[in-house]
């Protein structure tokens, strides 16, 4: 069996148990904590799977990774940034200016970058779940590893501050930036999460398995929620937009010193 279709049946029970979840959730007189929530409902999916939903993706990626192109290289034969091949703790250090491209990319840039460059694929070719796949793979080998994105190269410190710059700008019909939220109402909620800013480690959890919307979500994907949600056209996939907040948000934990949990994390 694929791991594909094992995917598919595991969160069609996934669906099932995160309804049943919902139910008890709201059955109690005292709403749980979210992230005491989400550990639970982890471990429920443990105890029932033997696997978290995450994982699954990881091991697509994996499949996805080592796959050959109309080239006929597999991925191995990209530099995401410590070298030819090399995915240890090469999450932890990115965005960064990779000269070949000639400018700054994050991980999904880079992997939708060598797809086409190593691999072959013209862009049409290139789905966005497997860029999703693919990245939650090579990601899960930096799992808790400290964020160590400092911004030295030209561009690096450009893209940093586009990105601060972005973070700062109120725009839409709600007038909203992100600071707005992430620092205004760090430490409180909204929908029962968390709010965070870069400074608390905001962006250490992504690729994340989402079980209340049964869907794993990267940076760049929980980047285009945060627009969609005030109202502002999301931007395209792998856009300097993307990169540059990414770019901001984990320079400025890094300077916090804050460090990935685990990935692909679970979460509500």
């Amino acid at each position: 069996m694929s791991v594909r279709k094992k995917r598919l049946i595991l969160l069609a029970g996934v669906a099932l148990g995160a309804l049943g979840g919902l139910v008890a959730y709201t059955q109690q007189s005292k709403p749980l904590d979210p992230f005491e929530e989400a550990m639970r409902q982890r471990e429920m999916y443990l105890e029932t799977f033997g696997i978290l939903p995450g994982d699954l993706f990881v091991e697509e990626g994996k499949e996805l990774f080592y796959r050959k192109g109309p080239s006929g290289k597999t991925l191995e034969e990209c530099d995401f940034g410590l070298g030819k091949g090399v995915l240890e703790g090469v999450y932890a250090v990115l965005p960064k200016y990779f000269p070949d491209t000639g400018r700054v990319e994050d991980l999904e840039t880079r992997v939708y970058t060598c797809m086409q460059r190593v691999q072959g694929f013209k862009p049409e070719e290139i789905k966005r779940d497997e860029v999703r796949a693919i990245t939650t793979f090579i990601a899960s080998f930096s799992s808790k590893a400290k964020i160590q994105v400092v911004p030295k190269h030209p561009q690096e410190i450009a893209m940093y501050n586009l990105g601060r710059e972005l973070w700062y700008t109120r725009a839409g019909p709600r007038d909203m930036s992100c600071a707005v939220c992430h620092e205004r109402y760090a430490g409180q909620r909204v929908r029962l999460s968390p709010v965070r800013s870069p400074k608390e480690g905001l962006g250490n959890e992504w690729p994340a398995y989402r079980f209340e919307e049964d869907r794993l979500y990267t940076f760049e994907d929980r980047i285009d929620f945060c627009y969609e949600s005030i109202g502002i056209p999301k931007p395209e996939f792998y856009s300097e937009v993307h990169i540059a907040l990414t770019t901001y948000i984990l320079a400025e934990a890094t300077k916090a010193g804050h460090s990935f949990l685990e990935l692909p994390f679970f979460t509500r």
